[in-house]
């Protein structure tokens, strides 16, 4: 194994909860996320070489797996797809934290996928510095874009 690999794979290992975080705030399916995961990995190796160090490592991890995930997103979306249903979800869990979660999860999933980002950022509680270098906005956007998103998560419907 080489430098560049070992330095892969220890980057991969303390921050693969990063990385699974910002994915699975795009889909809730298991096989869906880690697609994104893995492609996210193939991302970030490619882009090893050219990460300048001019901001942080989790930064840069966030950045390029948001970007990621916004892309395949996008692409989702332009397809037409009939999802297959089943009257029931053996899964599905009825306690009033597990409703309140899902029901936040459903209502972010109804964001742009760029107010879905900050969002996931917020809730991941770093800066509003963080995510203004993240998302390459100012700070003073963060804060008037998050303001107008909580409204706007406020006043959606359940459905």
């Amino acid at each position: 194994m080489d430098i560049k690999e070992k330095t892969f794979a220890q980057m991969v290992k303390e921050h693969k909860e990063t990385i699974y975080t910002v994915c699975y705030m795009f889909s809730k399916d298991s096989d869906e996320v880690n697609d994104l995961f893995q492609e996210s990995l193939v991302n970030l190796w490619r882009g090893m070489d050219s990460f300048a160090h001019r901001s942080n490592i989790r930064t840069w991890i966030y950045r390029v797996t948001l970007n990621t995930c916004i892309s395949i997103d996008r692409k989702k979306r332009n397809r037409r797809t009939s999802p297959l249903s089943m009257d029931i979800n053996l899964f599905e869990d009825h306690d009033n934290d597990t409703l309140q979660v899902d029901m936040l999860h459903r209502r972010i999933s109804k964001l742009k996928p760029f107010d879905r980002a900050l969002v996931l950022l917020w809730l991941e509680n770093l800066p509003y510095e963080e995510i203004a270098q993240v998302l390459g906005i100012t700070v003073k956007n963060v804060s008037v874009r998050l303001f107008r998103i909580k409204e706007q998560l406020k006043h959606m419907s359940n459905n």
